[in-house]
């Protein structure tokens, strides 16, 4: 039984994160319909940018419980500094190209990026150890897990609910649904359609960053954490359907409880394990598990 509960305890962990991460990624793609390889390096820049702004706090000798809104706020501001420079400054020049010069586009981007974040933080890793105790330790019978990781299960919870409610409740959010349905049609009735790209990539890079904050006090923050992020986004995407947050949260709950059972089991096909369940849901569903909202450009 304590078997059963770890690996479905460490599933929802792993898919806690994954699903911040793969909701950024499926709204740009529901309203820019690019696919952006480029994703995962908005993850590492959050992380290493929580590293700097904790450290900063901890040396400041603020409060431990300082180091949370240390973690949000670089989140904010990689959104703020990166997401108008890279949308407003490269991305809008290829709008309404071929659909691969995009993915070009982005993966050159994240080459890019990869060599900015080692010029500016060097080779080394960060560990960000300050929140990681905050919340102490919760018990489950004979087993005892970190507080921080259900903390994270919360965050995750917190950031679809409010994806959903922002596009389905709010009048901008419905401004951003009807560019997803047709820009054309948006941009005919007066809607600033320009403006609806900026903020739908500022929110995805904002997501993809939360999750690179709030996750870096569990992982070593170092060169390379951006490659396997942006592989397994795009597996949680492609398996929940590109363009739907349902789907982004059902395709993380199959990767995350996937690859805690291959660990668990069979350490061995781990990454194997996650292409797998990829696989077998493509063959029945192309479209993935729910169908994808098809944007088009103006």
């Amino acid at each position: 039984m304590d078997g059963l509960l770890t690996l479905l305890i460490d599933g929802l962990n792993y898919a806690s994160w994954l699903f911040i991460v793969s909701l950024g990624l499926t709204l740009v793609f529901g309203v820019l319909k690019i696919l952006n390889i480029a994703h995962g390096s908005f993850y590492a820049l959050g992380a290493y940018a929580a590293a700097s702004f904790v450290g900063w706090a901890a040396g400041m000798e603020w409060s431990p419980w300082t180091s949370l809104a240390a973690m949000l706020l670089a989140a904010v501001a990689v959104a703020m500094v990166v997401a108008p420079a890279i949308e407003r400054g490269l991305l809008r020049f290829f709008y309404g190209r071929d659909e691969v010069l995009l993915v070009l586009v982005t993966y050159a981007l994240f080459l890019v990026m990869e060599d900015v974040t080692k010029l500016v933080w060097g080779a080394n890793p960060y560990f960000v150890t300050e929140p990681y105790g905050l919340f102490g330790s919760v018990d489950f019978g004979s087993m005892s897990y970190v507080g921080y990781d259900f903390a994270l299960w919360g965050l995750a919870v917190a950031a679809g609910l409010a994806a959903w409610w922002a596009l389905n409740r709010t009048r901008q959010g419905k401004i951003v649904l009807a560019v997803i349905h047709s820009a054309e049609v948006a941009s005919s009735m007066g809607v600033h359609v320009s403006r609806v790209y900026t903020l739908a990539f500022g929110a995805g890079v904002f997501l993809a960053a939360l999750a690179g904050a709030f996750t870096a006090p569990m992982i070593s923050v170092q060169p390379g954490l951006s490659v396997s992020v942006v592989v397994l986004s795009f597996a949680v995407v492609i398996i929940g359907g590109l363009g739907s947050i349902e789907g982004a949260a059902i395709g993380a709950l199959l990767v995350g409880l996937a690859r805690s059972a291959a660990v668990h089991l069979a350490p061995a096909a781990e990454l194997f394990v996650i292409y797998a369940v990829m696989a077998g849901v493509l063959v029945f569903r192309p479209e993935g598990l729910f169908q994808r909202i098809q944007a088009r450009k103006i």
